[in-house]
């Protein structure tokens, strides 16, 4: 099974994002779930969300202590609470940022540095969506580094999950693929 942790500031999408990774991995024939956990959180305040993703189904029901991935949508989290708790040195860490990897190499005591991948998602969905929300680009590098989803069935899921929103669809896809397309794996 593959746990994914999601760190972000409520009104980024973290919830969101979770969701269509679990859509994505329907649409990819395997198991999944997908759940937040905040409490009367506001926007702008830390929110995590969780995903799993198995062959098997999946009866485990409780926060995801030690992740397999870690995306962080909002990086100034990185300095707010302790992110990386739970994390090993097998862990594939995203982090939205315009900084180089080689900036956070005080997170190399609990991870490994190759696993650390970044990409200014906020730039680019500030130029192709219109706002600072950077879940879907997020999404995009997710399916490239670590292959638990196709950029197909990442699309069939946003497509889903915005049914009715043809604008809205336009650009969360032409994000996906340009994230997906920019990265190096």
């Amino acid at each position: 099974m593959f746990q994914i942790r999601i760190h972000g500031r409520g009104g980024q999408g973290v919830v969101t994002a979770a969701e269509l990774i679990a859509i994505a991995a329907f649409k990819n024939g395997k198991q999944a779930q997908a759940f937040p956990f905040f409490g009367v959180e506001r926007t702008g305040a830390p929110v995590e969300a969780y995903a799993r993703i198995d062959d098997r189904p999946i009866i485990l029901r409780q926060q995801i202590y030690q992740p397999d991935v870690l995306i962080i949508q909002d990086p100034t989290l990185l300095d707010a609470i302790d992110i990386t708790k739970g994390c090993t040195k097998k862990t594939i860490v995203i982090i939205n940022t315009p900084k180089d990897k080689t900036n956070f190499s005080y997170l190399e005591k609990n991870l490994l540095k190759n696993n650390i991948h970044t990409i200014d998602a906020s730039k680019i969905a500030l130029e192709i969506i219109g706002k600072n929300i950077v879940n879907t680009l997020i999404l995009g590098a997710f399916a490239k580094f670590t292959g638990l989803i196709s950029l197909d069935s990442l699309k069939k899921a946003v497509r889903e999950k915005f049914a009715g929103q043809t604008d809205l669809i336009n650009k969360n896809i032409k994000a996906v693929e340009t994230a997906y397309r920019i990265i190096s794996k």
